[in-house]
């Protein structure tokens, strides 16, 4: 890895300071020794803010295609907005118990409409777009409904959601709403929003205090089945107050913020971390209509050439499409390391090689190393737990505990499991009192599930790395335990560029054995074969082969260990299921789901006399 000077992080964030406290049980406790300070009340009270002291600047904008200007609305047009909507909503006579449901990807009218709800107390309840336009089944959606009991269900249009929503109309009494005001099946959200404000909803405003109920999150089910975790109005206020103690420049160029996104608002990492982030600061939120998928990351690069963005957030998989972007662009690469003040990654661990690949491209380009920094929590966390506010020497660094969070790190087998305790966490599941129960030990710290080890057991304020899902870690017939989100990242690096994720098998076995879900760009590529190929020619090409083959050898040079390497790998063709509940909107892969799904392709893995695996 080149080695060059990094971005001047002095005056980009706080110095990390972590206090560890040792224990008689062999545990331990990780605190900030800086005490969190005084946040908001709640969200309503940044947009309330900065309606009064910025009004005229943009808070959120969008545009329908890359040729189309920006559509735009200011903090006073929003608070407007919010105000009447929020005025149509009290008049329905709504409650907890009956929160808003949105069904849509993100937009203005998605946004003004949920802050409309908890404006006035009433929780918001985003769910991903994927189980209404990309379900066959809709189970999911209709369990999601069913424990909601909404009150309203907004759609960006009927006419996309029409299955969806017929599926659902049993379990409910909402009002249907879109954002397309030439649906007639529908109340359109325009008329909404003209609501004349009325007293009351002041009076609701006041009302709303740090314990009131903001949203309605479910979990990405990446261990498990989808729950509805409750957010507070003290979490998302807390969560943001914490960041801003460790990205100290964000109190120091207040209104400079500007972010480019398309992480789903129905996941805690775009809606929590990025949107709270931004109207926390009085910044600007473009919301990207790309995402880092086929067909749809040219939107992304349009719009990332159209607003260059203060901080460049995105998941592996996105970051991958950006260097490969990156590198046939001069003018884009140029600008994007001399304007962005540092690129952050979340929602699965960044591959070693990406790291480099993108400091690479930073000094080669500008002469120094962009800052790549990360984070670490989960929906239950608001997602902010640990924060790495410093410049790691490597990738996978997830930081330090946040100001007012304790970590406390439990010896499990020869891992050490990490639990949260803060204001950032949930009380607990909705309607489930017996997840909640469970999901919380003696002292009151949550059970996240993930391991995690200490960068340095001397300085603790060097961070934390992760150190894979404890429940999706197995043994070998050796005893080995093989770490299967370690190994994941690793293998993806070996196999770089065509392998896009890798399932982890060998359960029971001697060996460790990997399903890839290939990145079929790059294996087309690879092989020299156009658009038009068949996808099995190009999945069993000598060169694709050759080339898995060759990342195998080079993952066991580096993990001669029977946990350190897999020594089969067979190429899906299939991609990840939805309705199976293998993969969520950001990209990561539920490693059980995948291996319960797939249990034909794992007995083809580990049948010796089949020609489709590619072994060492």
């Amino acid at each position: 890895m080149t080695v060059a000077p990094h971005g001047d992080a002095a005056s980009l964030f706080a110095t990390p300071r972590t206090v560890a406290e040792h224990r008689a049980d062999g545990s331990i406790v990780l605190r900030s020794p800086e005490p969190l300070r005084d946040g908001a009340r709640c969200v309503g009270d940044w947009l309330e803010q900065w309606a009064r002291q910025t009004p005229d600047t943009i808070f959120l904008a969008e545009r329908g295609h890359v040729d189309a200007p920006w559509t735009n609305v200011t903090y006073a047009q929003a608070l407007r907005q919010v105000r009447a909507a929020a005025s149509w909503i009290l008049a329905q006579g709504p409650s907890a118990e009956r929160p808003l449901a949105i069904l849509s990807d993100n937009s203005i009218d998605h946004a003004l409409l949920a802050l409309a709800a908890q404006h006035v107390g009433v929780p918001s309840a985003a769910i991903s777009p994927a189980y209404s336009l990309m379900s066959k089944d809709f189970d999911k959606l209709k369990s999601m409904i069913a424990l909601l009991e909404p009150g309203a269900i907004y759609v960006s249009a009927t006419k996309p959601f029409a299955a969806a929503l017929a599926a659902i109309k049993p379990l409910h009494k909402a009002q249907i709403i879109s954002g397309n005001a030439d649906d007639v099946d529908a109340l359109a959200f325009h008329t909404i929003a003209a609501t004349p404000e009325t007293p009351d909803v002041a009076t609701a405003f006041a009302a709303v205090t740090p314990d009131t109920i903001a949203k309605l999150l479910f979990t990405s089910g990446s261990t498990g089945a989808p729950k509805a975790v409750i957010n507070t109005q003290r979490m998302l206020t807390s969560s943001q107050q914490a960041k801003a103690q460790t990205w100290t420049f964000l109190e120091q160029s207040r209104g400079d913020l500007v972010i480019l996104d398309w992480l789903p608002w129905s996941h805690t990492f775009g809606a929590n971390h990025n949107f709270n982030l931004v109207l926390r600061n009085g910044g600007s939120l473009y919301i990207d209509g790309g995402k880092p998928a086929p067909g749809l990351f040219a939107t992304s690069l349009a719009n990332l050439k159209s607003v260059m963005p203060t901080v460049y957030f995105n998941v592996p998989r996105g970051f991958d499409m950006l260097i490969a972007a990156l590198r046939g662009d001069e003018e884009l690469r140029r600008r994007f390391f001399s304007e962005v003040k540092f690129a952050f990654y979340a929602g699965a661990a960044l591959p070693q090689n990406l790291w480099d690949a993108l400091e690479d491209l930073s000094i080669k380009t500008v002469g120094r190393a962009m800052p790549m920094v990360s984070a670490w929590g989960s929906t239950e966390t608001s997602p902010l737990a640990a924060d790495c506010h410093f410049l790691a020497e490597r990738s996978g660094n997830i930081g330090v505990p946040i100001p007012g969070t304790e970590l406390k790190l439990v010896p499990s087998g020869d891992k050490l499991e990490v639990r949260v305790r803060g204001p950032n966490v949930t009380p607990g599941y909705w309607k489930a009192p017996e997840l909640t129960k469970q999901a919380f030990d003696e002292e009151g710290f949550y059970l996240i599930g993930d391991a995690v080890k200490l960068a340095d057991h001397a300085r603790p304020e060097r961070g934390l790395f992760f150190d894979g899902r404890v429940a999706e870690d197995f043994k070998l017939n050796s005893g080995t335990w093989v770490s299967v989100g370690t190994l994941r990242v690793a293998g993806i690096a070996a196999l770089a560029p065509l392998a896009q994720d890798i399932v982890v098998a060998g359960h029971g076995g001697d060996e460790v054995r990997f399903l890839v879900f290939p990145n079929i760009a790059a294996c087309r590529a690879h092989a020299g074969l156009g658009e038009t190929a068949d996808l099995h020619e190009v999945l069993a090409h000598d060169k694709v082969r050759s080339a898995i083959a060759h990342g195998l050898a080079k993952l066991r040079q580096q993990g001669p260990n029977s946990s350190g390497h897999a020594t089969r790998a067979l190429l899906l063709a299939e991609p990840p299921s939805v309705d199976g509940g293998e993969i969520t909107d950001k990209g990561y892969i539920n490693q059980r789901a995948a291996l319960t799904r797939r249990a034909d392709a794992v007995a083809r893995l580990n049948d010796d006399a089949s020609a489709e695996w590619i072994g060492l």
